[in-house]
């Protein structure tokens, strides 16, 4: 093969390319800072000398615990074109889990914005790490920058490690899961594809930057020449005035952020967007009530499905133009499957307990298994764990769907949020879409508690929604009843906030936990 037929692949190029190509476009707006993509490359070529002063070579790591910002987005590139690896943290986490994070990633370097920089602090006594913060009185983080001059180092190896995204670690201690190069770099083209992003487009950061790198969306709107919107907390109203004030586009968001965002004072239908705003969420299913209001507020919605372990959403719910001309109703339905696999991965398969594919009927539950370009490279120091989600040659993602005849997934659970009771199975998501459809029911979870006849049964946590006239834990059971069979009702319904991660997914372990007590 002659020299000149293959250069690496890495989400980094696309930065260097924007920065020659719209070097004047606006690049990123966080707060009062804005930033040309001339600009946002100087820096990121500047960071790559920032990090050699600090020791930082090929193949070290460099964590991250940063709001969404300019920050983010320079580590996101000055990072790799050092050769070295991120480590972006997740923000809501306590010193001390962090501290366990930062000294199982090896990290020589942490960089924090100055929001975090106390918890920040304390992570670098725990640990030892080299604290750099960005930000307030004590910006160590802008003279690094200014006295830099650049020394990347290229990329020999696309499928060298990249990043190392933590999970959430509900079940345990976080897994650190590795990203390369080569999957990054595809998965933005994806996700640029997909949602229709181009040099025109204004992209709100809703979702964490921390969060699977920001679904790859960090090189992503890069790679499209559009502008990085940063929002540096979940705040409806300031989400409402930027969609206004700075044509936004595009942004993602868990289904809860949408029900915040759509229940807010400010999402007022008599003031409507100029543009429609396309919207892409993840998690649970959007039910149809939230697909309407969002549509009334002039977002299209488009449901995505992935892990962490695949670099952000691994399917798309492809929409098909055909499907415009049905009823509501049955738009709505097709609007909640998973989709398909996006147009770099491979096509996703659903399996039973032997591994064999179940059949296309709509009917038949299996296991999400993937594998491919956007799959990680397994877990960090945990050859343990990346066994035991690997099934011959697969990544088993431990969702239960079903994969209807036109091949697009709909997932009816997780597996361990099965709730088996009396020998039935009820898939909690089905229970929680009819909850979530009551006027009164602002969002819902449901979840399995011990019973000493049944073995399980449903209890329904309900955040009800503001404004709306009273329900009763009597009405609710009575809605569900007549909507589905009466053993997938809920035997108990607890009224209050819905505890949640970081990235706005209900955490049900913690309902669980609360739930044997109801």
């Amino acid at each position: 093969m002659a020299s000149f037929t293959f250069t690496p692949l890495t989400p980094s190029a696309f930065l260097e390319r924007s920065g020659l190509v719209f070097r004047d476009r606006l690049a990123v707006i966080d707060g009062t800072t804005r930033l040309t993509y001339g600009e946002l490359l100087d820096r990121a070529r500047r960071l790559t000398g920032a990090l050699a002063g600090l020791g930082v070579g090929p193949g070290d790591r460099v964590a991250a615990l940063c709001v969404n910002s300019h920050v983010m987005l320079e580590l996101h590139n000055g990072v790799p074109m050092r050769s070295a690896v991120l480590v972006p943290l997740n923000i809501r986490l306590s010193a001390g889990e962090l501290a366990h994070i930062v000294a199982h990633s090896g990290a020589r370097v942490l960089v924090a914005t100055a929001e975090l920089a106390g918890r920040a602090r304390e992570v670098a006594a725990a640990t030892g790490v080299r604290l750099v913060v960005a930000g307030g009185p004590e910006d160590e983080y802008e003279a690094l920058l200014a006295a830099a001059e650049p020394r990347p180092v290229a990329c020999e190896d696309e499928r060298g490690l990249l990043a190392i995204n933590y999970t959430s670690g509900t079940t345990g201690r976080p897994k650190g899961v590795m990203y390369h190069h080569r999957g990054a770099y595809l998965q933005s083209l994806a996700m640029a594809l997909h949602t229709g992003l181009g040099p025109g487009s204004a992209y709100l950061w809703t979702l964490p930057m921390f969060h699977c790198d920001g679904w790859c969306f960090t090189w992503a709107v890069t790679a499209a020449g559009g502008t990085h919107v940063c929002l540096r907390a979940v705040d409806p109203a300031e989400i409402w005035r930027l969609l206004r004030e700075e044509d936004v586009t595009h942004f993602s968001a868990a289904p809860t952020v949408l029900t915040m965002i759509a229940s807010a004072p400010e999402a007022r239908v008599d003031v409507p967007l100029g543009r429609t705003v396309r919207v892409q969420t993840g998690g649970a299913p959007p039910t149809p009530t939230l697909l309407a209001r969002m549509a009334e507020l002039n977002m299209e919605v488009t449901h995505l499905y992935g892990l962490t372990e695949t670099f952000g959403p691994v399917a798309v719910n492809q929409w098909q133009p055909q499907w415009d001309e049905l009823p509501p109703a049955r738009r709505a339905e097709l609007k909640a499957r998973q989709g398909v696999g996006n147009t770099i991965a491979e096509r996703i398969r659903v399996v039973d307990g032997s591994g064999a594919d179940v059949p296309a009927d709509g009917e038949t539950i299996g296991e999400i298994v993937v594998r491919g370009n956007d799959v990680m490279l397994g877990y960090y120091r945990d050859e343990a764990a990346t066994a035991e989600v690997e099934l011959d040659g697969w990544l088993r993602t431990g969702d239960l769907a079903v994969r209807h005849p036109d091949g697009y997934l709909e997932i009816r659970d997780r597996s361990k949020d099965i709730i088996i009771s009396g020998g039935e199975n009820i898939a909690s998501v089905e229970v929680e879409r009819v909850l979530d459809g009551h006027p009164s029911v602002l969002e819902s979870a449901v979840v399995g508690v011990p019973h000493d006849k049944w073995g399980q049964v449903p209890v329904a946590f309900v955040a009800p929604r503001p404004g709306s006239p009273p329900v009763t834990e009597g009405d609710l059971i009575t809605y569900v009843r007549e909507r589905l069979a009466h053993f997938k009702a809920p035997r108990k319904v607890v009224f209050g906030e819905l505890p949640k991660t970081s990235t706005g997914k209900i955490q049900k372990n913690v309902l669980r936990a609360s739930g044997e007590d109801a």
